[in-house]
C-alpha cells in the first residue's frame, strides 16, 4: 500500500539494477491518481497491461488500452491518468540516450507517435521488462535488454524531420539556461532576454513549440535533476534546496504529482536511502 497515494489500490514501484548504469524499471497500477506534467531524460519504453490510460502529449489527447505500446522520447512532456473504473496498469524501461544507442547500433532513434498498436509487441515487451524486473543475474539481464530493444526496433524512427530538429533548436538557449539556474527563482522576462524576444511573445511561441509553459517545463527539469540526486543517495531536503524548490514539503508533493510516490519510498525503493533523514 502507498499512502501518498489518494487510492489505496494505486501502486507505483521503482527499480535500477546494480551493475548497469541508464536503466530505471518501472510498474504502476493506476486508479485515481492524476500525474501532473512531468518528463524524463530518458527514453520510456513499455506497454500497457491492463485497463485504459489516457494521457496529454504534443498538445493532444491520447488514450493507451491494454496491449498497446508506450513510447515515450526523452523530454516528451506528458500527464497520465485512469480512462475507466476498472484503472490502468502499465510497465516501462526507461533508458538513456546513449546506453539506447549502444545497445541497437542505431544513434538518433526517435518515436512519431507515443502509442502503438501492436499486441504481440505488447506482450513481448510486458514479459521481457517483467523479467527485467526479477533477474538477479547480470548477463541474463543485459541480454533481456537486448531483446527488449530489438523487439521495439520496428516501431522507432532514425534522425528526425528537418523541421522537427528545427523546432528543438529554436529554444535550446532558453532549456540550457533554465538547467544552469534550477536553483533560482527564473522569470518571464529573463527567459525572453535569453531568447531574444518579448515576454509574451517569447511565452506564445514557447508553448506552441513545447506544449508545455516554461513553467512547467521547469519544473519537469527539476524534478529530473531531484531524482537523480536522490538515486545517489542525496537527502531529500538538501535535493530540494539545490532544485530551487521551496522545503522538502514542496519537494513531496511535486515529486508525488509526477511519479506517483514520495523521495523518501523512492529512495527507499533503489536502496539509496540516506541513513539518517534531516
Amino acid at each position: 500500500m502507498h499512502p501518498e497515494f489518494e487510492h489505496a489500490s494505486d501502486q507505483a514501484s521503482y527499480r535500477r539494477p546494480a551493475h548497469r548504469a541508464g536503466v530505471e524499471l518501472y510498474h504502476a497500477s493506476i486508479l485515481r491518481h492524476r500525474f501532473e506534467p512531468h518528463t524524463h531524460e530518458a527514453y520510456g519504453l513499455g506497454a500497457i497491461t491492463d485497463g485504459v490510460g489516457r494521457f496529454r502529449w504534443h498538445g493532444g489527447e491520447h488514450l493507451a488500452p491494454r496491449a498497446t505500446l508506450m513510447l515515450m522520447n526523452p523530454d516528451d512532456i506528458h500527464t497520465g491518468q485512469a480512462e475507466t473504473e476498472a484503472g490502468w496498469g502499465y510497465r516501462m524501461a526507461y533508458l538513456d540516450v546513449d546506453l539506447l544507442a549502444e545497445l541497437s547500433g542505431e544513434p538518433g532513434w526517435w518515436f512519431d507517435a507515443a502509442v502503438a498498436h501492436d499486441a504481440g509487441s505488447a506482450a513481448e515487451v510486458a514479459r521481457l521488462i517483467a523479467g527485467l524486473w526479477h533477474s538477479g543475474d547480470a548477463l541474463d539481464f543485459d541480454s533481456r535488454l537486448l531483446l527488449l530493444v530489438q523487439a521495439l526496433r520496428r516501431h522507432a524512427r532514425l534522425g528526425g524531420p528537418e523541421a522537427r530538429v528545427d523546432a528543438a533548436m529554436r529554444f535550446a538557449p532558453v532549456l540550457d539556461f533554465m538547467r544552469a539556474h534550477l536553483h533560482e527563482t527564473v522569470t518571464l522576462d529573463r527567459l525572453a532576454t535569453v531568447a531574444g524576444l518579448s515576454p509574451f511573445h517569447f511565452l506564445r511561441s514557447f508553448k506552441a513549440q513545447r506544449h508545455a509553459t516554461p513553467q512547467q517545463v521547469l519544473m519537469a527539469m527539476r524534478l529530473i535533476q531531484a531524482k537523480r540526486m536522490l538515486s545517489l543517495g542525496e537527502p531529500p531536503a538538501e535535493v530540494a534546496a539545490a532544485v530551487g524548490l521551496t522545503d522538502q514539503a514542496h519537494l513531496n508533493r511535486a515529486f508525488v504529482r509526477r511519479y506517483g510516490l514520495t523521495p523518501g519510498r523512492y529512495q527507499q525503493q533503489l536502496g539509496t536511502r540516506p541513513l539518517r533523514q534531516p
